[in-house]
């Protein structure tokens, strides 16, 4: 029987559980907002479908909004993941300032290091708020992302530095496996395809584009453009993309126009990273069916050692930090 199980276990290899890795313009986000009950409800979906998720246009000065969103994924899910936050500082040059937020699994994933980059020269609207999270991954244990949303009026210029932040955070923490990613206002009439095509995150090696050019990212039928993008560096990054997309959320949780422009008028994007290199292709239907087959042969299983967790979050991730906090259930100390 051992030898069925064996191989039960190798033609599943390829069917691991993705790490999927989203940012999502939530459109001034607000306590307000985030509390009528079709935004809240779809908010949630959305927050549920990825393991991190870097929020852009929170706008709310207090940490109340990202802190009641939470609470609404923990009953959810009743209890059973544990969610954290990290924010920025509010950011802008003008009385308009927005933060950076990241939502994350904290079952799944952990903080390992974060700074604002200092920009002196003032050439961001917003300068990134940098993170390195850890991976579920022996090939690639952690991983940079560095979220940016630009101002539609200088998209050019900022995209161009957004490579000197990759630099940096390269050269600070010697790490080349990095995902840019956020509302870069990259088409339209933002952004001309022919000055897509000169700036330094097209035109040096290393960097690829995970969100297609053409593939649009807004929420209004009349318009057509690509916006929000994810961008990888690093061999070891590239080698684990299962799949990147905009989210269609209107289309997946069956809402009007004008009921999903109520939430944001831009789809996440998302980037799914699997465990291992893709060596083993999924199962054809005629192994499936060998499958089905075989289980029944297997018998019942029991295992002799002890869960010593059972179904909780780690102890340690109940922790507060000075920008965040972890969510877990209330059986945990914190």
């Amino acid at each position: 029987m051992h030898g069925l199980a064996t191989l039960l276990l190798l033609l599943l290899a390829g069917q691991a559980e993705a790490f999927r890795i989203c940012a999502f313009n939530a459109h001034r986000l607000t306590l307000a907002k985030a509390t009528r009950e079709q935004v809240k409800d779809t908010l949630v979906q959305i927050l549920a479908r990825c393991d991190i998720m870097v929020l852009q246009e929170v706008v709310d000065s207090s940490n109340k909004t990202i802190s009641f969103l939470l609470q609404e994924l923990r009953r959810k899910f009743d209890g059973s993941r544990c969610y954290g936050f990290l924010n920025s500082s509010q950011l802008g040059r003008s009385t308009y300032k927005e933060k950076y937020v990241y939502i994350y699994r904290s079952d799944k994933t952990q903080v390992l290091n974060f700074y604002q980059y200092e920009d002196k020269d003032d050439l961001f609207a917003r300068a990134p708020f940098v993170a390195q999270f850890t991976l579920p991954s022996k090939i690639l244990p952690s991983v940079v992302l560095v979220p940016l949303h630009t101002t539609p009026k200088d998209v050019e210029n900022e995209l161009n530095a957004l490579h000197e932040v990759f630099l940096d955070v390269a050269q600070r923490w010697q790490i080349k496996d990095v995902i840019l990613l956020g509302d870069f206002n990259a088409d339209c009439a933002s952004l001309a395809k022919k000055r897509l095509s000169t700036l330094l995150l097209r035109t040096e090696a290393g960097f690829r584009w995970a969100i297609a050019d053409g593939e649009d990212t807004t929420v209004r039928a009349s318009t057509n453009c690509t916006y929000d993008r994810i961008v990888l560096h690093g061999e070891a990054c590239w080698g684990l993309i299962r799949a990147s997309a905009a989210f269609n959320f209107p289309q997946s949780f069956r809402l009007s126009e004008e009921e999903a422009l109520g939430i944001s008028d831009h789809y996440p994007v998302e980037v799914e990273l699997d465990q291992a290199p893709h060596r083993v292709q999924p199962p054809s239907l005629a192994t499936l069916l060998l499958l089905s087959l075989l289980l029944p042969l297997l018998g019942p299983q029991s295992s002799t050692v002890p869960d010593s967790n059972p179904g909780l979050c780690p102890p340690t991730w109940g922790r507060s930090n000075p920008r965040g906090f972890h969510l877990c259930p209330p059986h945990l100390p914190v």
